[in-house]
């Protein structure tokens, strides 16, 4: 599709948006699907069952309404912020936050409704190693400032996801209520032991 029609637009109901559409839901139901396989492969580690309270997606396209008329809202690395109360993470070695999108007058117009979904990545994964490891060793990787115990299979994915690798969250955070968009309901402090394991055929 990219390749015949480059950056231009395509007609709602097309053979062409019909399509991307169509494999644009088979993706977010994939994805909602393996986090709820996801937490329910923790649950059951911890001896105990989970009810699954909130599943925000950072990653679609939506039909909404913005500015008084229908448009197509595609939201890379951000979340709805019409879905109620959501968490924006921070790193493993950050705190996490649990906030209330409350908007200003003008916030559907400024930020689409839409928030940050967490820090954000300072690194690229790949670039994160090179940066790092004159200044730490895998192993102290493996503990957080705050605690947290990281055991992981893979030495790169250490360096990939440490908390050096991400922005401030804490930055991210006062810049959204600066802009109103957001009020802090809880803080998450991350202190479990959980293991990383990236398979080559997931």
């Amino acid at each position: 599709l990219l390749e015949r029609r480059g950056a231009n637009p395509i007609a709602t109901d097309s053979e062409d948006a019909v399509h991307y559409m169509a494999q644009h839901t088979h993706a977010f139901r994939w994805a909602q699907a393996n986090r709820e396989l996801i937490a329910a492969r923790f649950a059951e580690q911890l001896g105990t069952a989970a009810t699954k309270v909130s599943d925000v997606s950072h990653n679609t396209i939506q039909h909404e309404e913005w500015r008084g008329a229908p448009a197509w809202i595609h939201r890379k690395g951000a979340a709805s912020s019409a879905e109620g109360p959501l968490m924006i993470p921070g790193s493993r070695g950050t705190f996490s936050y649990l906030v209330e999108p409350i908007g200003d007058k003008d916030a559907k117009d400024a930020a689409a409704a839409s928030l940050a979904h967490g820090a954000g990545r300072r690194w690229q994964r790949g670039f994160a190693k090179s940066r790092l490891s004159h200044k730490y060793r895998s192993k102290d990787m493996e503990r957080t400032k705050l605690g947290g115990r990281v055991i992981c299979e893979d030495r790169e994915l250490l360096y990939d996801e440490a908390p050096q690798a991400y922005k401030d969250v804490g930055q991210v955070i006062a810049d959204l209520e600066t802009a109103g968009l957001i009020k802090v309901i809880a803080l998450y402090r991350p202190v479990l032991t959980y293991k990383v394991r990236r398979r080559d055929d997931d």
